[in-house]
């Protein structure tokens, strides 16, 4: 089911974007001359807000849930919205760890001249940057702070089922937090009318709201991609997920064990165990195996023939989400080029014990992640890069893929200074 309420008039919707986004474009200016000092103070006094606005959020999240429930919403749309204590506490660890998070030169020396001036790569902000995203609200914290982090002000905008939770995370955390260390609250604003025409607005605002992050999957975001095209607004999309597992002739059974367990452990999540793929010579074995092993979990395996194209995502599919499609390989080569062919491209692992099989497997793979005895799980920003990410992208064009952090919500601008240009080069580092 959608995660959003009916839509509303498309007037109504642009005029409530563009209110969030003209208070975000006020506060650029000191956004832009920010001190990485004080944006981390804003990251540590949001996270230290959390935790003790914990029981608020909770009870934000519980309505939500129970609405939710009550709408029909399947189980794995739900695990992504549900907040527990724990999941709270991992949002605000996160966002302690953004603020001290080394933050990247922002002028780097390229080359000199041969009159003696020296040529710098400058990172500038992008200015303001919208994002809209499922209803998981934590998802809130995780693109705020990023978009902070890279000195611009954030234009959110969430799935319907989460605009409790959010409310009260920009309300009570995130706009405190800025006012304490005088960065303006504006800076980060959540776009509060329901429906898809609020999505379909926040990508139609080049004048505004020149980059936006559309998260979710499927033709929905695919649709949002078109719209922000045509437009002329940049979009960073992730529409698509889906894990593959191949289990190679040399594949050991406890790792194959291991990666099946940690491949399920979130069945809503994009970078879940989606298909496995099994080595001939050993199909009848670890299919059986798998089908066992996954059983055990809850867990059914969809085995040939199959109803379903093999790349089918399971986490999308309303209540077939504890769902992995099962098909037999002829080898390292097929299933990379099967798992290109028939997923999104964002993650795949290979579990070997034979080197040479693993170097096949990974040599022929293009997508996104690639991994050897370890999960797909681990295609996430946090886990995988140390900070959150906004999302991962599974662009086949050069540009920002798979998790992507602060690092990438940047500009790049040339500047060429004089011989003696040293104190200016100097101050532009601040």
């Amino acid at each position: 089911m959608s995660t959003d309420a009916p839509a509303t008039s498309a007037s109504s919707a642009v005029d409530a974007v563009r209110e969030v986004a003209a208070a975000a474009a006020a506060a650029t200016a000191a956004l832009r001359t920010a001190p990485d000092e004080q944006v981390s103070s804003a990251l540590a006094s949001a996270a230290s807000r959390v935790i003790a606005g914990a029981d608020a959020v909770l009870a934000a999240n519980a309505e939500d849930v129970a609405a939710a429930e009550a709408a029909g919403m399947s189980a794995g749309l739900l695990d992504r919205l549900r907040l527990t204590p724990e999941r709270v506490h991992g949002a605000a660890q996160q966002l302690t760890e953004l603020a001290v998070t080394p933050t990247p030169p922002r002028l780097r020396p390229v080359r000199t001249l041969p009159d003696g001036s020296r040529v710098f790569e400058r990172r500038v902000p992008v200015g303001v940057i919208g994002a809209t995203y499922e209803a998981r609200p934590a998802v809130t914290l995780d693109v705020a702070g990023q978009v902070l982090r890279a000195r611009s002000a954030a234009v959110l905008r969430t799935g319907s089922a989460a605009l409790r939770t959010s409310a009260v995370l920009v309300d009570e955390v995130l706009a405190p937090a800025l006012e304490e260390v005088g960065l303006p609250t504006g800076a980060v604003g959540l776009v509060r009318e329901p429906g898809h025409a609020s999505a379909e607005a926040l990508v139609s605002q080049p004048d505004l709201l020149p980059l936006v992050i559309v998260r979710g999957s499927g033709d929905t975001t695919r649709h949002l991609a078109r719209l922000g095209a045509t437009a002329g607004v940049r979009v960073l999309a992730h529409a698509d997920g889906g894990g593959v597992l191949y289990a190679d002739a040399s594949a050991d059974v406890e790792v194959l064990r291991s990666l099946l367990r940690a491949g399920v452990d979130r069945l809503g999540v994009c970078n879940r165990l989606n298909l496995l793929l099994v080595h001939a010579s050993r199909w009848e074995e670890l299919s059986a195996l798998a089908t066992a092993e996954l059983a055990e979990l809850g867990v059914r395996t969809a085995l040939p023939p199959h109803a379903t194209r093999l790349g089918h995502e399971w986490a999308l599919d309303s209540g077939s989400e504890a769902t992995v499609t099962v098909a037999p390989v002829e080898g390292p080569a097929q299933a990379a080029a099967l798992a290109a062919a028939e997923t999104s491209g964002i993650a795949a692992t290979v579990c070997a014990a034979d080197e040479g099989a693993a170097v096949e497997f990974l040599g022929a793979w293009g997508g996104t992640g690639g991994f050897w005895n370890t999960t797909t799980r681990l295609l996430d920003g946090y886990r995988l890069l140390g900070v959150p990410e906004t999302g991962i992208s599974v662009d086949q064009v050069p540009g920002p893929r798979g998790p992507v952090t602060f690092h990438d919500l940047a500009l790049r601008q040339f500047v060429v200074l004089p011989p003696n240009g040293a104190a200016v080069a100097t101050a532009l580092q601040r």
